[in-house]
């Protein structure tokens, strides 16, 4: 059944059923949180300069695109994003807040313990480097490199006790 006339919509929307109406409402809510979340997905990719001082000291600037990291114009090192990090997870291995917008992931990769850095620094002292947090809020970003062969336990409790934490460094756009 179509209605004649609908005052206040559109011409082109004159006329439709009320359930078209909904899907159509439906694709644009869709869409709306896309626009939104995309460029919190996306915020990590790109180049990122060295803010903090074991930054600027240790990996200077890093590079995060796809499936690789680069750190002080290295070569790159693949990576495989193995999950997004809950704000509990990021909270506590970020200091953010609970309800700060932004996102994080848990990264496998493998970074040699020999391989030197800025200024001639290493990620991990002699261990090699299988575990990579990070967390962006679209300007800034924070990476957490862990050693050892299991995932690392996001908790407060844990990383405060954790052998296998590197380090955590800090960048901006």
């Amino acid at each position: 059944m179509r209605i004649r006339s609908r005052v206040g919509l559109p011409k082109a929307l004159r006329g439709w059923h009320a359930q078209e109406m909904k899907q159509l409402k439906w694709k644009q809510i869709v869409l709306a949180g896309s626009l939104v979340l995309c460029p919190l997905m996306l915020a990590q990719d790109g180049y990122w300069r060295a803010a903090g001082s074991s930054a600027k000291s240790i990996t200077s600037d890093v590079a995060l695109g796809g499936q690789k990291i680069s750190i002080d114009e290295s070569k790159g090192y693949w990576m495989a994003q193995i999950r997004d990090l809950t704000p509990a997870e990021r909270s506590a291995a970020f200091g953010v807040d609970l309800n700060a917008p932004g996102v994080g992931s848990l990264y496998r990769l493998n970074i040699p313990g020999d391989k030197r850095f800025a200024h001639k620094n290493t990620l991990c002292g002699g261990e090699d480097v299988t575990w990579m947090a990070t967390q962006s809020d679209g300007n800034r970003l924070q990476i957490a490199f862990f050693s050892g062969s299991q995932s690392p336990v996001l908790t407060q409790d844990a990383l405060s006790n954790s052998t296998a934490l590197c380090g955590v460094f800090q960048y901006e756009r």
